[in-house]
C-alpha cells in the first residue's frame, strides 16, 4: 500500500467516528476543507464511494462501513504505538482521562486521583463522573472505573479500592406499611429504588446468598435513577427498598431514618474495577495508575 493510503485512511476514520467533516477538522487539527479532499482522493483512488454527504450530516456507503470495520482496529492500534514510543522516552505525562461512575468518588477514586498527581505532577488528570457505558476504542477514554467488570472484547479488568460490603435498607414508614422480608424472595411483594447504569432498560441486580449460592432478586421498580445519593434520599421519603453501598446508607441507618433488612442473606463484597484495553500498547500514565491502585491496602 502506498503510503499516502495511510494518512488518508486515517482522516477517513476520523470522519466516520466523528460523524462529520467540522468535528473531524477540529481533532485532527485540520481544516475542514482539507478533510474533505483528503476524502475525496481516497474515493478516487479506491474508485468507490465511502461517504454519503448532505448539507447537514454524513452517512457511510456499505462501502465505507467495510473499511471503516476493518480500519479502525488497526489506525488505532498505530496510535497506541506511537504514544507508547513518546512514552517511554519521556517523563510520565500527557492527559489522563477516566470515566466512572459518580459514587466512586467519595469512597476511594478521588483521594486515589489526588496521590497520582502528587507522584506525577506532569499528567493532566481528565475525570468524566458517568455510568454511562464508554466504548474505549472510539471514545479517547483511557480506562473507565466501574462497580462491576463489563469487558468488551480485548479489553482487561484489575479490581481497585476497597471491598464494599451491600445492605438492603427502607425506612420505618415504608417498612411499617408493607411490612419487613424476611428473605429475598419476598422482595418481589416490594417496591423498588433501582440504580440505573445507561437507562430504565439496564438495573443493577440486588444480590444475595443463600446454601446454593448467589443470585439475584429485583423488587419492582418504583423509582429508578442514575445517583447513589439520590437512592437514599427516596428510600427515607418512605418509596421503598434501596440495595446499595452500606456506607451510603451508614449515617442515616444510625440515625434511625433507614433500617437495615436481609443483613444474613446479602451477597459477597463488591470492588470497582478498572476496565481498559490491551496491555500491548498501554501508556505509561495508564500503567502508573494501575500500579499505583494495585498496591493500596484497604
Amino acid at each position: 500500500m502506498k503510503s499516502d493510503y495511510l494518512n488518508e485512511i486515517s482522516v477517513f476514520v476520523e470522519v466516520a467516528t466523528q460523524g462529520g467533516f467540522r468535528a473531524a477538522s477540529q481533532k485532527l487539527g485540520m481544516s475542514a476543507g482539507s478533510v474533505s479532499e483528503s476524502i475525496r482522493r481516497l474515493e478516487d483512488k479506491l474508485n468507490v464511494r465511502l461517504l454519503e454527504r448532505t448539507t447537514r450530516k454524513i452517512a457511510l456507503t456499505k462501502e465505507g462501513e467495510v473499511l471503516y470495520r476493518r480500519s479502525l482496529p488497526a489506525v488505532t492500534d498505530l496510535e497506541s504505538a506511537v504514544r507508547e514510543l513518546n512514552d517511554n522516552h519521556s517523563a510520565i505525562s500527557g492527559k489522563l482521562r477516566l470515566s466512572a461512575p459518580p459514587g466512586c468518588g467519595s469512597i476511594f477514586l478521588n483521594e486515589l486521583m489526588i496521590e497520582y498527581s502528587d507522584l506525577y505532577p506532569q499528567v493532566e488528570l481528565e475525570i468524566i463522573y458517568d455510568a454511562s457505558k464508554v466504548d474505549l476504542v472510539t471514545s479517547g477514554i483511557d480506562a473507565a472505573i466501574r462497580s462491576y467488570a463489563i469487558l468488551e472484547p480485548n479489553t482487561y479488568a484489575v479490581p481497585v479500592g476497597p471491598k464494599l460490603k451491600m445492605s438492603v435498607v427502607g425506612s420505618p414508614s415504608y417498612l411499617l406499611k408493607k411490612g419487613t422480608p424476611r428473605e429475598p424472595s419476598e422482595l418481589i411483594n416490594h417496591d423498588g429504588i433501582c440504580y440505573a447504569f445507561d437507562g430504565a432498560e439496564r438495573l443493577a441486580g440486588w444480590g444475595f446468598t443463600g446454601d446454593e449460592g448467589d443470585y439475584t432478586v429485583m423488587p419492582k421498580p418504583k423509582v429508578v435513577v442514575n445517583d447513589l445519593t439520590s437512592l437514599t434520599f427516596f428510600a427515607e421519603a418512605g418509596l421503598g427498598l434501596v440495595y446499595t453501598y452500606s456506607t451510603f446508607a451508614e449515617e442515616m441507618v444510625a440515625k434511625g431514618t433507614l433500617v437495615s433488612v436481609l443483613e444474613a442473606n446479602i451477597s459477597t463484597s463488591h470492588r470497582y474495577t478498572i476496565n481498559h484495553l490491551s496491555k500491548r500498547h498501554m501508556p505509561n500514565r495508564l500503567r502508573a495508575l494501575i500500579e499505583l491502585a494495585k498496591s493500596k491496602v484497604y
